[in-house]
C-alpha cells in the first residue's frame, strides 16, 4: 500500500479508538466532566498528563526548531522539561490538597474575591486559545500532507473530532482518550527514531546515536583517517553551506535565560496541566502521577534532539545540489520533495536557473512565505507567484513544522512508518487541544456561571452550559488554527509566556505567603497580562523590528519579565492595602502543612 492508504488505515483506526473511548466514558455529572470523577489511577493519570503536556509543539515543532536552530533550539527543551519538574514538585501537591476543580477556583477562594476569579478566567481563556492555535495548526499540517487536503480543511477535520470526544466525555472521556493517545504518539515518535539511528550510526538507541560515530553509507566518509561523529558531520555541512555551526548558538545570553525561564514558570502556571492533578483520589496519588508523567515525558524529550540532528543531516544530503532532471551521476530530487511542495510548506525557486537546488544560508523570499500558481517551471519546480525574491543565494524554503513528519520519508523508511508518524502527530495535537478546550469550557460554566453569576444553577444545566461552552471554544480554536501567528512552537511559547506572567506568580504567592491579598493579585495579574500581550502584539503584529527588542529579549521570552512585573505589582499593592482575612491566612497554612493530607474531596 502507498503512504496515503496506510495513513487512512492507521489514522482511521486511532480515530475509532478515540471515539469508542469517548462513548464508553461519557460524562454523567459535572464532577465527571470537570475532574473525571476524581478517581483516576496515578499510572493512567501519568500517561494522560504526558499526552496533555506533549502537544504538537513537542511532537512536531520542537525537533523541527532544534533541527534548524541547533543549539539555540535547546531553550525549548530545557524550559519545558524544567518547567514540568517545577510544577510537579512545587505546585501540584498543594493545589491537589486544596481540592477544587480549577485554577480560577483556587484564585477566587484564596484571594476571597469574585473579581480575582473573573480575572483568572480571562487569563485562562487567553492562554488556552493562544496555546490551542498551535495545536490546530499542527493538525492542519498533518492532514494537508498525508490526506492531501488543504491545511484549513485539515483544521476543520480536527475540530470535528475534538468536538465529539471533548463535548461528550468531558475530562472523563479526555483522560482515557489521552492514555490511548500517549501510547500512540510515543510509539510513533520512537519507531522512526530507532530505525534512522540504526541507519546513520549503527546504534539502536537514538539518545546514544546522537553523539555516536556515523555508520552506513554516510559513515564511510573519513576525516583525517578517522570516522566522524554525527554532530561533527552536521557542523561540517553547515559550514559548507554558510549556516552557523549546529552546535553553536546565536541568541544572546539574556534571551536564552528569559525564554527558558518563561517556559519554565509558564509550564507551572498552565491551567490544563494543573487540572490533571485534581483527577486522582489523594494528594499522595498526585505526587505519584507526577513522577510517572515525568518518566513518560522524558522518553520523548531525550529523543527529540537526536531526531532533529538525524532529520537535518538527511535533509541536507538529500536536497542540496539536487535536480529534477537527475542525469547520470547526478543527485535527483526525491519524490517526498514534490509531495511537500504540493502542501505549500516547502518551496524551491531556481534563482540562478541552473536546474539544481541551492540550499544555503539566507531567505529565499523577501520576508514572505511562498504563494503558488498552477504548473511547474522549466526546472520542475512548483511555480511561485509572490515574487520579492531575497538577495541571498538560498533557493529553498522549508516550514520548520514539517521536519518530524517528513523525517521518515527523507530517510526512505517504509510507508507504514510514515503513516504511523502522522497518527502520532495527530494524537499529540488533539490530546492537548482537548485539554485546553476543557479549561475554557470549565472556566465559563463553573468559574463564571456557577461560582459568580448563577450560583443556584442545577447540575444538569451546568453540564449543558459546559458542553455548549466547549462547542463554542472548538469553533474559535479552529479559527485560531487557520490564522496562526507563527510556527507551532513559537505560538505555544507565547502561550507559556502569558501563563508565566499571569498564573504562576499568583499561585506561588497564594501557596507560600500569607500576605498576598486580593487587591495586589488582581493588579498583578492584569499588569503582567497587559505588559506581555502589548509586547507580543507589537513585535508579532505591528511591525516591531529586532533592533527594537528590549535588551534583545524576544517575544517568546518576555513572559519572564511579565512574571517579574506581576510579582512586583502584587507585592507593592499588597503592602499598602488590607491583609487577607484571618481565615484565609489559616487556609494557606493548612494547604502547606502535610497534616491531614489524605483523601481530599473536591468541593463543588
Amino acid at each position: 500500500m502507498d503512504v496515503q492508504s496506510w495513513t487512512f488505515l492507521i489514522v482511521g483506526l486511532t480515530f475509532l479508538v478515540y471515539i469508542g473511548i469517548a462513548v464508553w466514558s461519557r460524562a454523567g455529572s459535572t464532577k465527571d466532566f470537570y475532574v473525571a470523577g476524581g478517581g483516576v489511577h496515578p499510572l493512567a493519570n501519568g500517561m494522560a498528563t504526558a499526552a496533555d503536556w506533549m502537544s504538537a509543539a513537542s511532537f512536531i515543532s520542537m525537533a523541527g526548531i532544534i533541527s534548524f536552530a541547533g543549539y539555540d533550539g535547546s531553550v525549548y527543551l530545557m524550559g519545558w522539561t524544567g518547567g514540568y519538574v517545577l510544577l510537579a514538585l512545587l505546585l501540584a501537591p498543594y493545589l491537589r490538597k486544596f481540592g477544587k476543580f480549577t485554577v480560577p477556583d483556587f484564585v477566587g477562594d484564596r484571594y476571597y474575591s469574585n473579581a480575582a476569579r473573573i480575572v483568572a478566567v480571562i487569563c485562562a481563556i487567553v492562554v488556552s486559545f493562544t496555546y490551542v492555535a498551535g495545536q490546530m495548526r499542527g493538525v492542519g499540517v498533518v492532514f494537508s500532507r498525508f490526506l492531501e487536503v488543504d491545511i484549513n480543511l485539515g483544521v476543520i477535520i480536527g475540530m470535528v473530532l475534538v468536538f465529539f470526544y471533548a463535548v461528550l466525555g468531558g475530562m472523563k472521556g479526555i483522560t482515557y482518550t489521552q492514555v490511548a493517545q500517549y501510547c500512540i504518539l510515543i510509539f510513533a515518535f520512537m519507531v522512526p527514531a530507532i530505525f534512522i539511528s540504526i541507519l546513520l550510526t549503527d546504534t539502536a538507541i537514538p539518545q546514544i546515536g546522537f553523539g555516536a560515530n556515523l555508520g552506513g553509507e554516510i559513515g564511510s566518509q573519513i576525516a583525517n583517517g578517522e570516522t566522524i561523529t554525527l554532530l561533527s558531520k552536521l557542523n561540517g555541512l553547515h559550514a559548507e553551506l554558510g549556516f552557523t555551526e549546529y552546535t553553536d548558538g546565536s541568541k544572546t545570553m539574556i534571551d536564552v535565560l528569559c525564554i527558558t525561564a518563561a517556559l519554565m514558570v509558564g509550564t507551572a502556571g498552565l491551567p490544563h496541566v494543573i487540572v490533571r492533578f485534581y483527577t486522582v483520589p489523594k494528594v499522595k496519588d498526585a505526587r505519584i502521577s507526577a513522577g510517572w508523567a515525568l518518566l513518560f515525558i522524558a522518553i520523548l524529550y531525550t529523543t527529540a534532539p537526536a531526531v532533529a540532528a538525524f532529520a537535518r543531516t538527511n535533509l541536507i544530503e538529500a536536497v542540496s545540489d539536487a535536480s529534477y532532471a537527475g542525469g547520470e551521476g547526478e543527485k535527483s530530487i526525491p519524490e517526498w520533495f514534490r509531495n511537500w511542495e504540493d502542501t505549500g510548506l516547502l518551496a524551491w525557486v531556481d534563482k540562478n536557473e541552473d536546474g539544481r537546488v541551492q540550499y544555503l544560508a539566507g531567505a529565499p523570499f523577501a520576508g514572505k512565505k511562498p504563494e503558488f500558481a498552477e504548473g511547474r517551471g522549466a526546472s520542475g519546480e512548483r511555480l511561485v507567484t509572490n515574487g520579492g525574491l531575497d538577495a541571498s543565494a538560498n533557493e529553498l524554503y522549508i516550514d520548520r513544522d514539517i521536519m518530524v513528519l517528513a523525517n521518515p520519508e527523507i530517510a526512505q523508511l517504509p510507508a507504514w512508518v510514515i503513516a504511523l508518524v502522522a497518527a502520532g502527530a495527530l494524537a499529540a495535537a488533539l490530546s492537548t487541544a482537548a485539554g485546553l478546550l476543557l479549561v475554557v469550557s470549565t472556566s465559563i460554566s463553573h468559574d463564571l456561571l456557577k461560582s459568580v453569576f448563577m450560583p443556584e444553577i442545577s447540575e444538569k444545566n451546568e453540564l449543558r452550559a459546559a458542553r455548549f461552552a466547549a462547542a463554542l471554544a472548538v469553533c474559535i480554536a479552529g479559527l485560531a488554527g487557520i490564522y496562526p501567528p507563527g510556527f507551532v512552537a513559537q505560538v505555544v511559547a507565547i502561550a507559556f509566556g502569558l501563563a508565566a506572567s499571569t498564573f504562576f506568580p499568583c499561585i506561588i504567592l497564594g501557596i507560600f505567603t500569607r500576605w498576598a491579598n486580593r487587591e495586589g493579585t488582581i493588579a498583578g495579574m492584569l499588569s503582567g497580562l497587559g505588559f506581555t500581550v502589548a509586547y507580543v502584539v507589537y513585535f508579532k503584529f505591528m511591525g516591531g523590528t529586532p533592533d527594537q527588542l528590549w535588551f534583545g529579549i524576544s517575544p517568546e521570552g518576555i513572559g519572564a519579565i511579565g512574571a517579574i512585573v506581576n510579582l512586583l505589582v502584587t507585592a507593592t499593592v499588597s503592602r499598602f492595602t488590607p491583609p487577607p482575612p484571618v481565615e484565609v491566612q489559616e487556609m494557606v497554612e493548612e494547604i502547606r502543612i502535610p497534616r491531614g493530607a489524605g483523601t481530599a474531596a473536591a468541593a463543588h
